[in-house]
């Protein structure tokens, strides 16, 4: 008896004093600071680009609501028709309306200025829409044969037209707007080194053969943050938008820039954190603590927490909203049962296990 309490002391060999627990967490701590740092650094450099990508579902949002289609029966001869731009062939002419401020050389062409234009090939082949007459601003005249802002698969060759840029009301508001962007994306590429630290810390409560799981808990929850964080980006925040924009339709439509991003930055990583749970639940099953059993007796406990959850999560507090959110938790809660079902396994010592070896 005595040698079976010594031996799995030495398992537990880890086991630290509360002060010692306290300088491993303030170490991990410490650490985990230092790699957001550094993340955060090298985000800082493309923070453009995180905010133009962050920036495209809102962007379509707001083009679908503000430019709204107005069906036209019917015409002066009844041959008339209207072709979309990749439809145009070379030669063909008409007025082309520039929908937003548009800088050419030294000057500026203010939003609903029109030119003719005409379809036509360049020096190098290449067709595009050039304007068929000079156009006349406030400090410059622009000859003839100037290309115009337009490819031809319809989109305009700017970012974004007025209709469709967030505002800002203060000066220090873009830096803070760049600051906060480059932050939460350096805390999620930062996840796997995150994890890193946190079983480094619980890592001592364990027994040994336990702390091999480490590499397959790593790499779960990097992939499920990953899945995640896609989830709410391209699936759940299209639609919920595009609700929110829907209630607004009789309203003039200007939305604050950092309302935005820390909407959507919050959806993506409350999602990439609700997404580890197969991946949690794989590991404390492997080590015993969670039983498909105690799964299936939570579930009335864990759907209330789930409704909760997404009644925070979700943007509005409607059910329809509420549902989009919580239905892939309750998926990944049964896909947690069958994982802990398959995996799951009573708790055993380093001595038991070498013995069932």
């Amino acid at each position: 008896m005595k040698a079976n309490e010594v031996n799995q002391d030495e398992e537990l060999s880890g086991q630290m004093s509360f002060l010692e627990h306290l300088d491993e967490f303030r170490r991990r701590l410490v650490n985990s600071v230092i790699i957001i740092v550094i993340a955060f650094t090298l985000c800082w450099f493309v923070k453009d680009k995180i905010y133009n990508f962050l920036a495209v579902p809102i962007r379509r949002a707001l083009s679908e609501a503000e430019r709204r289609e107005i069906q036209i029966e019917g015409g002066l001869t009844g041959n008339e028709k209207v072709l979309t731009l990749n439809n145009l062939q070379e030669g063909e002419t008409g007025r082309f309306v520039f929908d937003q401020a548009t800088k050419i050389s030294v000057s500026v062409v203010s939003p609903g200025t029109s030119v003719q234009a005409k379809v036509t090939k360049d020096a190098e082949g290449k067709l595009g829409l050039f304007t068929d007459e000079p156009i006349f601003t406030s400090n410059a005249i622009i000859s003839k044969g100037i290309r115009l802002p337009i490819d031809f698969d319809g989109k305009n060759l700017n970012d974004e037209s007025a209709e469709e840029r967030l505002i800002v009301t203060t000066a220090v508001e873009p830096f803070t707007l760049y600051v906060t962007v480059s932050l939460y994306t350096a805390i999620a590429i930062s996840i796997p080194f995150l994890l890193w630290q946190i079983w480094g810390f619980i890592s001592p409560a364990l027994y040994r053969h336990e702390r091999s799981y480490v590499t397959p808990f790593i790499a779960l929850s990097s992939i499920s943050f990953v899945l995640g964080a896609a989830f709410a980006y391209y699936i759940l925040f299209p639609p919920a938008v595009k609700y929110l924009l829907g209630l607004g339709e009789d309203f003039r439509l200007m939305l604050r820039a950092t309302d935005y991003f820390d909407f959507i930055t919050l959806i993506m990583l409350a999602m990439g954190i609700i997404f580890q749970m197969p991946a949690i639940t794989y590991v404390l099953s492997k080590i015993g603590l969670v039983s498909a059993g105690l799964l299936v007796r939570s579930w009335k406990m864990a759907i209330v927490i789930i409704l909760i959850v997404a009644a925070v999560v979700s943007p509005t507090g409607d059910i329809p909203n509420m549902m989009l959110f919580a239905t892939p938790m309750i998926f990944l809660y049964v896909i947690s049962i069958f994982i802990a079902w398959f995996f799951g396994r009573k708790r055993l010592s380093d001595s038991q296990v070498e013995n069932l070896e």
